[in-house]
């Protein structure tokens, strides 16, 4: 089977950005991270999510979590300098990044948001994020994935 080029692979080729793309089966629904790492057979620790969120000054943010953590809204907008933060609606996600739920990819959205990942990243020498459509994930060095997106790392998870 061909594989499928998404705009965030084209980007990554364009920049001579190295990476991996993985396909999972999936139904149209979007398929929950965890699930996602199983079927990839990935350690969860290396799967990421990217969840947008808007301050209180009405900017919008992005952050990339690993998959089995659950974004603390308090660290977050500390880190964004925001005196709270909310998560976008669903329906909003499309018209802001370009991306349906489950295909969110903090690479190639139609703006750049200011972007911030969990800091656990640096421990992984490859983490996998979205490859900006449901079914598909990019696996490449956490430090491009930074510099891309001109991310910065910041504790940004409920711990348990």
């Amino acid at each position: 089977m061909a594989e499928q080029k998404t705009n965030v692979m084209r980007l990554l080729e364009q920049k001579k950005i190295p990476y991996t793309a993985h396909s999972y089966p999936h139904g149209d629904e979007a398929v929950d991270g965890v699930t996602v790492a199983r079927i990839t057979g990935q350690d969860p620790a290396k799967v990421f999510k990217t969840l947008v969120a808007q301050g209180a000054s009405k900017r919008i943010y992005v952050f990339v979590i690993p998959v089995a953590a659950e974004l603390d809204l308090k660290k977050a907008a500390k880190a964004a300098g925001e005196k709270n933060i909310a998560m976008v609606k669903v329906s909003e996600l499309l018209g802001l990044t370009g991306y349906v739920r489950g295909g969110c990819s903090p690479i190639g959205m139609k703006k750049q948001y200011p972007t911030f990942f969990h800091s656990s990243m640096e421990e992984q020498e490859t983490v996998l994020v979205s490859a900006g459509k449901i079914g598909w994930q990019i696996e490449l060095a956490p430090d491009e994935l930074v510099k891309l997106t001109r991310g910065r790392t910041a504790d940004l998870t409920i711990e348990d």
